[in-house]
C-alpha cells in the first residue's frame, strides 16, 4: 500500500488535513509534530477514525529530540517521548512508528563513538517498548549529513545490532549517501517501512518522483518481496498525488 507523510501538514488542525489526506490515499503517515503531535489530539483521533477507510502510522517527533544526546537528562527525556509516542500509537491503532537514531555533538569534536554508544542504549530501551506495546518500530537511515548517525548501511547496521527493531529504509536518504544497493541489498529483509521521494544525490530535496536522478525501477525490482508500506514523503499533498501516480507504474 502507498500512503503519504508531509512535514508542514503540522501546522494545520489535523480534522483538515484528514479531510485531503483521504481523498488521495488509504495511508496516512502522521508525523507527530506541532498540532499533530499525536499525544496531543488523541482523543480527537479515536473519536474521528472510524469516520475514514485509513490506516495509519506514525514518525516519531524528530524536533528537540536526540536519542544519542551527550546530555543525559536530555537523552532520557527523548527516550521517553519516543515510548510515549509508541504507547500512543498502540492506543490509535498505528502499525508502525519510525524513530530517528539520533545526532552527534554539533559543539564538541571527538565524541563520535560515545555518541553511538548512548545511540544504542536508546535503541535498545526502544526495542523493549517495541516489545511490551506490540508495535512495530523502525529505525530510519538519515541523509548524508555530518551530524547524523545512521548514514550508511554499516553505522545503521551497529546501531540496532542486538534487537529485533526494523529499518524504515529512505531512498531519498540514502541516495544522498550514493548507498542505495548496499542498503537494499544488507536490509532487505528487515524493512519495516519505506520512505519515498525524490533527489539529485546533493541534498535531502524531498522531490517528486521524476524529478531527480533516483532510478526507482532498479529499486523496486530490488524490493519485489517487501510487502510493507511505502509512504511518500512529500512537500504538499499535489507532489504526493503525483508521486503516487509514478510509483503505482513500478509496483
Amino acid at each position: 500500500m502507498i500512503g503519504m507523510s508531509c512535514t508542514d501538514f503540522g501546522a494545520r488542525d489535523p480534522e483538515e488535513v484528514w479531510d485531503e489526506v483521504s481523498k488521495e490515499f488509504a495511508h496516512w503517515e502522521i508525523f507527530s509534530e506541532a498540532k499533530h503531535a499525536v499525544g496531543g489530539f488523541l482523543e480527537r483521533f479515536l473519536e474521528k477514525k472510524d469516520s475514514y477507510d485509513m490506516t495509519y502510522s506514525v514518525h516519531a517527533p524528530i524536533c528537540d529530540v536526540n536519542i544519542a544526546s551527550l546530555n543525559e537528562r536530555m537523552r532520557e527525556a527523548a527516550v521517553i517521548d519516543t515510548i510515549i509516542t509508541i504507547e500512543t500509537a498502540a492506543v490509535m491503532g498505528a502499525e508502525t512508528v519510525t524513530v530517528h537514531p539520533g545526532l552527534y555533538s554539533m559543539a564538541v569534536g571527538g565524541l563520535n563513538e560515545r555518541s553511538e554508544r548512548l545511540a544504542k542504549q536508546s535503541i535498545r530501551t526502544i526495542s523493549r517498548a517495541s516489545e511490551e506495546y506490540g508495535v512495530a518500530v523502525a529505525v530510519e537511515n538519515m541523509p548524508s549529513l555530518s551530524f547524523m548517525l545512521g548514514r550508511t548501511p554499516e553505522e545503521l547496521d551497529a546501531l540496532i545490532e542486538g534487537t529485533d527493531l526494523g529499518i524504515c529504509f529512505d531512498i531519498g536518504h540514502a541516495n544522498t549517501a550514493g548507498r542505495i544497493d548496499e542498503f537494499l541489498e544488507r536490509f532487505k529483509g528487515r524493512m519495516a517501512n519505506i520512505h519515498i521521494h525524490d533527489n539529485n544525490g546533493d541534498r535531502d530535496a524531498h522531490l517528486t518522483i521524476g524529478e531527480g536522478n533516483i532510478d526507482f525501477r532498479h529499486a523496486m525490482s530490488k524490493l519485489s518481496g517487501y510487502n510493507g508500506k511505502y509512504i511518500i514523503e512529500a512537500k504538499s499533498l499535489e507532489s504526493a498525488a503525483r508521486s503516487k501516480a509514478a510509483l503505482e507504474t513500478l509496483l
